[in-house]
């Protein structure tokens, strides 16, 4: 699984060499400074960042199937062209991204593998449908906006491989969140109708987005050992709640409604409160019982098949032109 790569030790406690190589490991991370591929790292460190990677990698390949669905039946040319440069930069994303699990001595079909045989997981968001248009600004503002949210702290991981990715990716992110405010701008101006189907969109993905921060801090499995390995930033309650408190106001200028009955400004916190997140909805999704788990799957199947072709015929000609090389050489 991991190549030539030393992987260390979970603890680090074999011998005096294991000893010194996890004390050089914690003082880095004290010191705020990056861990490179070819540095020492514990097992531990390795495989939960190979698990948020993939998982993070796997979202922007399969995010790109409910906007991708609507790039022809976008009401402009110039809403085609806008959309088709943002699905083209979720595929940028996840290549980014496999290219820094690859830095950790896993190979990105390994990781393709174990997302086609639902072994790894992917942002339960994209498992809800775009039912029209205006789904595609919902998707802009409120997913794209919660991904900043948790991504732009990744900047700063402790992983350099993964927080130099993410420097691109948040300032693409950053496009893809205001092409879905202007989305829905332009909509809720617009006719009676046109409002509607906005505000529709906006009820049907505003709590799926609050659950991308994932589980409640004491839920959250793998929250506190993250955080201290500088992985993590912030905890996901508080991730969520500036989520909240940024999207809350932005939803007053665009003239709708958070679908939220408990939503109050608390002035002693200095925070919004809002209602409770139905957890066993997000469970759901997450087991592979959400609206469009099946069909994101076997889309993202059928594509890997039909792509083997490409694949093949690239390996061809690297090898090909590695043989070249060395005639060249001798």
């Amino acid at each position: 699984m991991y190549g030539n790569y030393d992987t260390g030790t979970a603890g680090g406690s074999d011998g005096p060499q294991d000893q010194d190589a996890q004390q050089r490991f914690d003082q880095l991370i004290t010191a705020d400074q990056r861990i490179e591929p070819r540095d020492w790292m514990p097992d531990a460190y390795r495989k939960t960042l190979i698990r948020q990677i993939a998982q993070h990698a796997h979202s922007e390949i399969i995010g790109m199937q409910p906007e991708g669905n609507w790039i022809t039946r976008a009401p402009s040319l110039r809403r085609k062209a806008i959309l088709i440069a943002k699905v083209q930069d979720e595929a940028g994303h996840g290549l980014y991204l496999y290219c820094a699990a690859e830095t950790l001595g896993i190979d990105r079909e390994e990781l393709l593998d174990l997302l086609h045989a639902g072994k790894q997981k992917y942002s339960s968001i994209f498992n809800y449908p775009t039912l029209n248009w205006a789904d595609v600004g919902a998707i802009g503002w409120l997913v794209d906006g919660a991904a900043i949210m948790n991504q732009v702290p990744l900047c700063r991981c402790s992983y350099g491989p993964y927080a130099r990715a993410m420097v691109r990716i948040c300032k693409e992110e950053s496009f893809h969140q205001r092409q879905g405010f202007e989305i829905l701008h332009t909509l809720s101006h617009g006719t009676p109708d046109q409002k509607a189907m906005a505000q529709d969109a906006v009820n049907r993905y505003w709590w799926p987005s609050l659950m991308m921060f994932g589980p409640p801090d004491e839920e959250s499995s793998h929250s506190a050992q993250s955080t201290a390995w500088g992985i993590k930033r912030f905890s996901n309650d508080e991730l969520r709640q500036r989520f909240v408190d940024m999207t809350v106001a932005q939803a007053e200028v665009l003239g709708l409604t958070v679908p939220d009955e408990d939503l109050r400004w608390n002035a002693e916190r200095g925070h919004y409160d809002f209602g409770a997140i139905d957890w066993d909805e997000f469970a759901r999704v997450i087991r592979g019982d959400g609206p469009c788990n099946a069909e994101r799957l076997h889309r993202r199947r059928q594509a890997h098949d039909d792509g083997a072709w490409v694949r093949e015929a690239a390996q061809a000609f690297a090898e090909k032109h590695a043989t070249q090389q060395e005639a060249r050489a001798s």
